[in-house]
């Protein structure tokens, strides 16, 4: 059976926007190690399912797919973000 891991997207560290962060993505568990090309010696695998990622719109779209599919999915709980309220003087203390 195929093994899949379901989380829910996080902000961009990047961007101030929080657009898409509350989608869903099914990733697929890679299959095969990865090894060096014997030419490049950059590492690679022949397991494509790395390179596909499925957005989901609910926690419960993403789980009725693999079920669906006949996927193996465990969930990573998404992480809880805590806000540190701080004066800008307190950066002088």
């Amino acid at each position: 059976m195929t093994q899949a891991r379901i989380y829910q997207r996080i902000k961009n560290s990047m961007q101030s926007g929080r657009a898409g962060t509350g989608q869903w993505v099914l990733e697929f568990e890679p299959a095969e190690a990865k090894k060096p090309d014997p030419l490049t010696g950059w590492a690679g695998s022949g397991d494509t399912k790395g390179q596909v990622l499925l957005y989901f719109p609910t926690l419960s779209a993403a789980q009725a797919y693999a079920s669906r599919e006949g996927l193996t999915a465990h969930v990573v709980p998404p992480a809880v973000r805590t806000l540190k309220i701080q004066a800008y003087a307190d950066n002088f203390k």
